[in-house]
């Protein structure tokens, strides 16, 4: 057989299991891998059947234990610490997370099924067949920081942008739509247009993760797995399986230092502005230097305080940007947002209504400012945003003091 011939142990398909059930066969051990969709009602039905028809030993999820919460708690996110996250320099990552939650919900709202109920189904089915269960899936924070890691600076500016437009995307979904959708993975449904453009992060997004699905997959014990992961990722994973990649696990599962180039960059504009106050303070006396701080004050503290204020941020909000950015810039451990964001959660703490329409308000303009969770993250990025605007006003002229 041809099967045979290219030595590839993967079986002819059982006549009552769809094409989207893929039989691999390793020895004595017989892996069922699933395909689906992470938002259709069908990928449920399928990975319910499979699983009761063939009562394997272990059922893999293509989830890490961050989003298998997400799904099965939903209630808990709503109970965030966000000071807490502040505090840890993780509102980018959440914000991130919401707004791919938001693009999966729309998908989902349209279809009539939650995105990913088809891997928190796999789980439910397991357990009511009291068959253990395996969260196989890269943690999530690591994969998105390896992508951010993995994209050019350029075009660090094209995802971000492709990121905004998805969340104000209002194209419905059509039979072919959802055909596409069993042709890729989720998490990466957003990228799938920068494939050829962006290879780093499809190496990050899919195949990292195919290589970390698959060595997860034969770690588990028994002869029959049944492993539900995103249509996009069954080529690879059937690929992997044949192959032994666990010297890979431990390199793709660590995020990369930040480049040292970045580490002198963030502690060079401070000493320059510094230095060069000093030296105006020698050559000119301290009352030109004293002008030139009083400048470098309100240089970084007015446009931080007008992000502030744009954010519809509250008064204490307002003035404490005004009066952090000039510190902050002067520094690469703390951004003047975080301080903002800091105050106005203190301030204007969100209510669980809001953590409940966060999604949906996301993708309407005017619902960023409605909602005080969203106006949380405004307040962190527009206050930074000035913050940095400042710091190039004041620095340039700073330095042009000099001569």
């Amino acid at each position: 057989m041809t099967t045979q011939l290219q030595n590839e142990n993967v079986s002819e398909q059982p006549f009552e299991y769809p094409a989207d059930v893929h039989i691999i066969k390793q020895g004595d051990r017989e892996i069922f891998l699933i395909g689906t969709a992470h938002i259709s009602k069908e990928s449920v039905n399928l990975v319910r059947e499979v699983i009761s028809k063939e009562q394997p030993d272990c059922v893999c999820v293509e989830l890490d234990p961050k989003r298998y919460d997400a799904l099965a708690k939903r209630k808990k996110w709503k109970t965030l610490n966000l000071k807490e996250i502040i505090y840890r320099k993780q509102l980018s990552t959440l914000l991130v997370n919401l707004i791919l939650a938001s693009y999966q919900k729309k998908l989902g709202d349209q279809l009539g099924v939650l995105p990913g109920m088809e891997l928190l189904e796999a789980t439910k089915a397991a357990d009511e067949h009291n068959i253990p269960f395996a969260l196989c899936d890269r943690d999530i924070r690591v994969t998105l920081r390896r992508a951010w890691h993995a994209t050019s600076f350029f075009k660090k500016n094209y995802l971000v942008a492709s990121l905004v437009a998805s969340m104000f995307d209002k194209t419905e979904i059509t039979e072919e739509k959802i055909a596409e959708l069993k042709e890729t993975d989720v998490l990466s449904e957003l990228m799938t247009e920068l494939g050829e453009t962006m290879p780093d992060l499809k190496h990050v997004l899919i195949d990292e993760r195919d290589t970390f699905l698959s060595e997860k997959i034969k770690e588990e014990e028994g002869k029959k797995i049944v492993a539900v992961v995103g249509a996009g990722h069954v080529k690879g994973i059937q690929k992997a399986l044949h192959e032994d990649r666990h010297d890979q696990m431990e390199e793709i599962n660590i995020i990369p230092p930040v480049s040292p180039v970045w580490k002198i960059l963030g502690w060079s504009i401070p000493a320059i502005i510094l230095t060069s106050i000093g030296f105006i303070a020698w050559k000119k006396g301290g009352a030109v230097a004293g002008d030139n701080i009083i400048y470098w004050i309100l240089a970084n503290g007015i446009p931080s305080s007008i992000g502030a204020f744009l954010a519809f941020a509250h008064p204490v909000t307002i003035f404490s940007a005004f009066a952090a950015a000039p510190i902050t810039s002067l520094t690469p451990v703390i951004g003047a947002g975080y301080v903002t964001a800091f105050i106005q959660v203190l301030m204007c703490p969100p209510v669980v209504k809001e953590f409940e329409t966060a999604l949906d308000d996301m993708s309407t303009f005017f619902g960023w400012w409605k909602n005080k969770l969203l106006r949380i993250f405004l307040a962190f990025l527009l206050p930074g945003f000035g913050s940095m605007i400042g710091t190039w006003i004041g620095g340039y002229k700073i330095i042009s003091n000099l001569f």
